[in-house]
């Protein structure tokens, strides 16, 4: 029976399953191989990185989106042999700020190919994503890959994996992504070690959204697992979580294209399409039901991402708002992750506070909204959200230094993370040096093998969001891995510096920084300033303040006409009478005068510009 008849594929045929990496791991490579092997993609088509469809994801050569496709294959050696299955596979990102896309593949398949590069050996994402995949029970299958390589060594990193796993060395399947070597034998055991998915056919119909994305012609096109019933082309679906009742216009598979179908059946993973433009009616971790049956209860949905970092974002044109709006809402139903909510700024005017799973995901996000819908825009620096306890016991959530409280504050939290380290023996001092220079805890060190370290820190979330991970690299010549995951607050001593110019604080420059780091900033950004500001008629100090004690301070010298010019020789009493009135003027001015901050300027202090570039192979 072929995907595209009337009734449906078997569940005991179905295999679903995704493949997770460290980034560059060759995750994208092997699909590639694997969508040539079962003739889903011919020769004519193929391309490199297939599945990775935005310009961003080829130019930096990673994955931002998991794509999802349908795949034939009959077996072709052991006890199954003959057997023809479908292959349901998602391949996902690699870098920890795309964690959430992974989660919600995971919980979409019942097994997953863990992916490691035969030269590289294990590095830290590797390991968050096989602890991803074990919390979720899913049948884990070992791979090597890139054996080709004249550096690989297998043999000692299947040794690795086996300890890891808890299996055998001999169990861990050997491939090469580029050449093709060892995929048909991987897509056997495919068949063979994951279970088909379980359901009730009979039961009414209920299927997980996982996935949605905006097409301009059709509207919300919105990706499915079916898990118990059946969906049929015409049938009128409810969304349960909204109530939001809909046609179908058309169901079908991907395979890696759109194919319609007449029926999704246990298992199927699939998209459907309603027509509706409204992007806020199709959100992912909602079930879709059918309207004449529905089901009772919803499916268990997925936890919501907490952000990690905040943002703002402002059109450099404020006319451009509206178009900002929209824009944020049709990326939001392709990226869940993203959060946001209005906010206006003094010196930037109206724009939206964003909140990201890091600083990649934060340049992705803006580089998207650039090239996809056109915008021009400023980010302004990212930083974390603090909970601050006054000393009249009123407690303030702060996602802006704008918001700090003035006052008598008692107690600041900050948001800390529980940092993973892969690093080769020879660097390990350079690393806990690098940590603790962060203000980090070493919670415990372990010995993957007699060259590879693990090491476990709590550091504050605001330590690590800016050049840790550039400096991690620099120190350890490339080697490290890092990886992180929310650990919760700790107390902390923060301050707010604000920079006044003229004696008057400009919001837009403030920061919340840690006591010992806070004449650091104020010097830095104070320099900065003055080379940034056009001189006015009159002298302006630019100062950095923590509430009333100044701590830095840089002066922008006045413009002076020469007054001079015309007076050749002569007394000095008149020169001295034209400089005295000069400056009788300039007070004057002084008193009265406002001082103005061109828009570079804040741009130039305040962009994050070339903040995550180098975060992209992480």
């Amino acid at each position: 029976m072929s995907a595209n008849s009337p009734g449906a594929t078997d569940p005991g045929r179905i295999r679903n399953f995704c493949i997770i990496a460290h980034i560059d791991h060759g995750k994208s490579t092997l699909a590639d191989r694997m969508l040539q092997l079962t003739g889903v993609v011919d020769a004519r088509q193929m391309r490199d990185q297939y599945l990775d469809r935005m310009d961003i994801e080829r130019e930096r050569g990673i994955t931002i989106k998991s794509q999802a496709v349908r795949m034939p294959w009959t077996v072709r050696e052991g006890d199954l042999k003959g057997e023809a299955a479908v292959l349901n596979m998602i391949d996902t990102p690699g870098h920890v700020d795309f964690t959430y896309e992974v989660s919600r593949s995971l919980a979409a398949c019942e097994g997953a190919v863990l992916l490691v590069d035969a030269a590289q050996g294990i590095e830290a994402q590797t390991l968050a994503n096989l602890y991803l995949a074990l919390e979720n029970d899913l049948h884990v299958i070992p791979v090597l890959n890139k054996i080709d390589l004249p550096a690989a060594q297998p043999d000692k990193y299947a040794e690795e994996l086996a300890h890891l796993i808890g299996g055998r060395p001999e169990d861990c399947l050997r491939v090469s992504g580029k050449t093709g070597e060892g995929v048909p034998h991987l897509l056997d055991e495919i068949v063979r070690q994951f279970t088909p998915p379980k359901g009730e056919a009979q039961a009414p119909a209920r299927a997980m959204i996982f996935d949605s994305v905006y097409d301009v012609y059709r509207g919300v096109v919105t990706y499915v697992r079916v898990v118990d019933g059946r969906i049929e082309a015409r049938d009128r679906i409810k969304m349960m979580s909204t109530g939001a009742v809909h046609e179908l216009l058309e169901l079908g598979v991907i395979s890696p294209e759109m194919q319609k179908a007449q029926a999704l059946g246990v298992g199927e993973v699939g998209y459907l399409i309603t027509g509706v433009k409204d992007v806020r009616q199709s959100r992912v971790g909602d079930t879709v039901t059918i309207n004449s049956r529905p089901a009772s209860e919803a499916l268990g949905g997925y936890k919501d991402p907490k952000p990690m970092v905040y943002s703002g974002l402002y059109p450099i044109d404020g006319s451009d708002y509206p178009d900002l709006r929209d824009a944020l809402d049709k990326l939001k139903l392709n990226d869940a992750a993203l959060s946001y909510e209005p906010e206006t700024s003094a010196a930037l005017g109206f724009g939206f506070r964003c909140g990201f799973l890091g600083l990649l995901h934060l340049e992705i996000i803006r580089e998207r909204l650039e090239r996809e819908f056109g915008l021009d825009l400023i980010s302004t620096a990212p930083n974390v959200v603090y909970r601050v306890l006054m000393e009249d016991a009123t407690e303030h959530v702060v996602t802006n230094p704008s918001e700090y409280p003035t006052g008598k504050v008692a107690e600041v939290y900050e948001p800390v993370v529980r940092a993973t380290v892969l690093t080769p023996n020879d660097y390990v001092g350079a690393v806990m040096e690098l940590c603790q220079g962060r203000r980090g805890t070493l919670l415990g060190m372990d010995y993957l093998s007699a060259d590879r370290v693990e090491l476990r820190y709590t550091l504050p979330l605001a330590e690590i969001i800016f050049d840790f991970f550039d400096q991690l690299k620099s120190r350890t010549k490339g080697y490290a891995s890092l990886d992180y995951e929310p650990s919760g607050e700790q107390k902390a001593d923060l301050v707010k510096v604000d920079i006044l110019l003229h004696g008057e604080a400009v919001d837009a420059f403030s920061a919340i920084v840690h006591k010992d780091k806070a004449y650091n900033y104020g010097v830095t950004i104070a320099a900065k300033l003055r080379n940034l500001i056009p001189r006015q008629q009159f002298e302006v100090p630019i100062q950095a303040a923590i509430g009333n004690r100044v701590i830095a301070r840089e002066t922008i010298r006045a413009i002076r006409k020469d007054v001079l010019a015309k007076c050749y020789g002569g007394d000095i009493t008149r020169k001295r009478k034209l400089l005295e009135k000069q400056k009788e003027g300039k007070k004057r001015m002084k008193m009265v005068g406002r001082v103005e901050v061109p828009q570079e300027a804040f741009i130039a202090a305040l962009s994050t510009s070339d903040g995550g570039d180098n975060k992209a192979k992480k």
